[in-house]
């Protein structure tokens, strides 16, 4: 239904023996929306979007998935035999048998150019891409992203989360992510839930980044460290810096803390 979450949890209880490792979750993910998952190592995060996906059934609690709710899901870890001779191409084709659903995905994905590559020969970024690629070949509603710039520079970093961006509002897909990335949440997601086996604090990023209990959990120095700075430029710079003049294509303002 139009109004209806495109996933949700309530209650979500979880353990491994007699270690319990989710506690009372309630979550849900609406059409178009950025959800990221962040909190420290051994905090749940993976376990809950196992839940989420199925893939474990929660002690306690439910899932609840849109009717129909087709998901690409990016795995945080993903290895390919140097040996073994798959192209991008055979790759997103084991996502999907449509054609015109693969092509657009890997337009969508920026990897349009490397579809005869082979996989184990592609970088750190080139490869979350065509994983991404792949994910979208399904052409799903929802997207579920386990730490998807691990082991990807800092300039890959912003691209992925820009690309991330652009398939929310091109696609209108929803997207939950887990990230560790503090820095690159606060201006890449619309809501974050900050996870240490239960929830301590969920809102928007400039809420929560003040919250107590995330400061607690990253300590005061984290604060400062994800304001945001945004800088669009409308003019040129010489070699020093220094600016010499103003473009007639683009807009500039420096927005410290915008969200």
């Amino acid at each position: 239904m139009p109004g209806e979450p495109l996933i949700a949890a309530h209650g979500l209880c979880h353990g491994f023996g007699r270690a319990e490792v989710l506690h009372d979750i309630d979550l849900a993910v609406e059409a178009g929306e950025i959800v990221t998952l962040i909190g420290p190592n051994g905090s749940g995060k993976s376990t809950l979007v196992r839940l989420l996906l199925g893939i474990l059934v929660p002690e306690r609690g439910t899932v609840r998935r849109r009717p129909g709710l087709v998901i690409g899901y990016v795995p945080q870890h993903f290895q390919v035999d140097p040996a073994l001779p798959l192209t991008v191409r055979r790759f997103l084709m084991l996502a999907s048998s449509n054609t015109r659903s693969i092509d657009r995905a890997a337009a969508d994905a920026g990897i349009g150019e490397l579809a005869q590559r082979p996989v184990a020969g592609l970088s750190g970024g080139e490869r979350q891409r065509a994983l991404i690629a792949r994910a979208l070949a399904r052409d799903p509603q929802l997207l579920v992203l386990d730490e998807p710039t691990q082991g990807i520079d800092v300039n890959g970093q912003i691209e992925l989360h820009d690309l991330v961006q652009r398939l929310r509002r091109e696609r209108g897909v929803g997207v939950l992510m887990v990230s560790h990335d503090l820095h690159l949440v606060m201006a890449a997601t619309d809501r974050v839930i900050c996870l240490n086996r239960h929830i301590c604090c969920a809102g928007r990023p400039e809420t929560v980044s003040a919250h107590p209990e995330f400061l607690a959990l990253f300590g005061a120095a984290a604060a400062p460290a994800l304001a945001i700075y945004r800088h669009r430029h409308d003019h040129r710079h010489d070699l020093t810096g220094d600016v010499v003049g103003h473009s007639p294509f683009h807009r500039h303002d420096s927005e410290p803390g915008a969200p």
